[in-house]
């Protein structure tokens, strides 16, 4: 089993064949959650290489215009008062603003590129001619719609920085860093975030007798975020 299957097993099997320790856990959540390193290190999944490294770029490309989008009149006025400079402070919250409404967007995209958990399923059942080919067909129409959307989505994203920066030609680098470091946070946050479910997990198979069930689901839920 890859790390995407021990980590999908139910309570009573996670008991039974869960022996990791905490780093293991972590590091696995790690793979299949940080951004980063899904998308260039995780290379025993059942996704295309090609797909994730394309959904990186979407999600940068998401976060530049949810940036901008966030963009007011008084973010302007800062940044004429500041003569220009990037105060990271004052951008912070809209960082975070960014990084959450960027992280939901990406998460209903990977929906439709992503299909682990479909070949997973379909590995533990029984195998007929029929089944397989529904298969291969719900994974072709999930990309086949996942790179319309995407595609949608980019050429509004081209429209709107492009009038943007067309109009405010001065604040493009000061967009560019907030989005790098918008970016660059949330790698940050991907990490720390995974040490609460690799806890709870940890926590809940150490109880033999299977009490624990609702910190385990708790850090099934969290996984998915």
């Amino acid at each position: 089993m890859n790390d995407y299957e021990i980590n999908e097993l139910n309570y009573q099997d996670a008991i039974k064949k869960d022996k990791r320790s905490f780093i293991q856990i972590f590091i696995s959540l790690l793979k299949t959650n940080h951004i980063l390193i899904f998308s260039f290190f995780q290379l025993n999944d059942y996704n295309s290489s090609m797909i994730k490294i394309y959904i990186f770029f979407f999600t940068f490309s998401m976060n530049y215009v949810v940036s901008a989008m966030f963009y007011s009149d008084s973010t302007m006025h800062k940044i004429y008062v500041d003569n220009g400079s990037f105060d990271f402070t004052y951008q912070l919250p809209q960082m975070f603003y960014s990084y959450i409404i960027s992280t939901i967007l990406n998460n209903l995209i990977n929906l439709l590129g992503l299909y682990e958990g479909d070949i997973v399923e379909f590995k533990y059942i029984e195998k007929t001619r029929g089944k397989i080919k529904r298969l291969l067909f719900k994974i072709k129409l999930k990309i086949i719609l996942f790179f319309i959307i995407s595609y949608i989505l980019i050429f509004f994203f081209w429209i709107y920085l492009g009038c943007f920066c067309a109009v405010y030609k001065n604040t493009q680098f000061h967009l560019f860093k907030d989005v790098l470091s918008s970016f660059a946070l949330s790698f940050i946050t991907e990490f720390l975030y995974n040490i609460l479910p690799s806890v709870l997990r940890l926590i809940s198979l150490k109880d033999k007798k299977g009490k624990l069930y609702i910190l385990f689901k708790l850090s099934n839920i969290l996984q998915i975020f």
